[in-house]
């Protein structure tokens, strides 16, 4: 999709407004990751962000939804209509917002293989890079859920609720509204695939830390006892007044599966990505970059 620069203005305006409305007081920086994140769903850019900042739950998610309650019943401008499709959603004590038709393309892209994915084992000491194609049981439950959320979330911008499915009741309702909640927790109960692995995926990373729930202690202490590489991506607003870049998202890798930096090719596929989504949001942001910095070993929470 591309987004002009005329409805980019009209959504800040629209973020403005309504947090005045539900007062919610943000702190400078917190509300402008809030104004990147929400022009990054509209855009393309991205299908899901996970929003930890703002507040610490229940308080967070009922803000959320407030906003997007209240956006909705605002919009009196076609440009402002690109908002109506998100959603919240949560996952255990984990809260994010969605863009339903832009996640359900990136499921069929991640499960056709369109969008390559690498995995590293973290139960493994040192940690090893694995394919899609490899065998590991948290592998295939991860296949499993990206078939699921695939049946949640269609490309027509619908939530429906998947037949068959005991893990999860009531997903989302029958008829989308964009003020309703979609509790996804129950994807967790019963499986061995953990939130860091499923968020890895889902906020669009191209390297996926992978372990089981009974891995957890050897995770935390193979990534803990590592140097790693953070990769960034940063971009700029087309406004004047905007002249320094902000973040879009950022991951990490190993140092030593990440020796050649910018340069490995699965960081040079997945920006080539990033920056044909990019060509279609020029009048909202001028200029994207990856930024790759080395971080020592530290204690790491997963």
């Amino acid at each position: 999709m591309k987004m002009e620069a005329g409805a980019a203005e009209e959504i800040l305006k629209l973020l403005d407004s309504s947090l005045s409305v539900i007062k919610w007081r943000l702190r400078p920086s917190s509300k402008r990751r809030l104004e990147t994140d929400v022009l990054a769903l509209c855009a393309g850019l991205r299908a899901v962000v996970m929003v930890d900042y703002g507040g610490k739950m229940p308080e967070l998610q009922n803000h959320l939804c407030s906003l997007l309650s209240l956006i909705s019943k605002m919009v009196s401008v076609q440009e402002s209509t690109i908002l109506l499709p998100l959603r919240v959603m949560i996952i255990d004590d984990m809260i994010y917002m969605v863009h339903p038709k832009e996640l359900a393309e990136y499921a069929v892209a991640s499960l056709s293989s369109e969008t390559q994915l690498l995995f590293i084992d973290l139960a493994k000491d040192p940690p090893k890079m694995l394919l899609h194609t490899d065998q590991n049981l948290v592998l295939s439950e991860l296949l499993s859920i990206q078939k699921l959320f695939l049946s949640i979330f269609s490309v027509d911008d619908t939530c429906a609720q998947p037949s068959g499915c005991k893990a999860i009741d009531n997903v989302c309702a029958s008829t989308p509204q964009i003020s309703e909640l979609i509790d996804l927790s129950g994807i967790m109960k019963d499986v061995q695939i953990t939130l860091p692995t499923l968020n890895g995926w889902l906020l669009g990373y191209p390297v996926v830390y992978l372990f089981g729930k009974d891995h957890a202690t050897d995770a935390v202490y193979n990534l803990s006892t590592k140097s790693l590489h953070i990769y960034q991506i940063m971009i700029k607003r087309s406004r004047k007044s905007d002249t320094k870049f902000e973040e879009l998202m950022s991951f990490t890798v190993p140092y030593d599966l990440s020796l050649r930096e910018e340069k490995e090719p699965w960081a040079e596929a997945f920006l080539a990505r990033l920056l044909a989504k990019f060509e279609c949001c020029k009048p909202v942001w001028t200029n994207m970059q990856l930024e790759v910095n080395q971080c020592y070993p530290q204690s790491i929470v997963l």
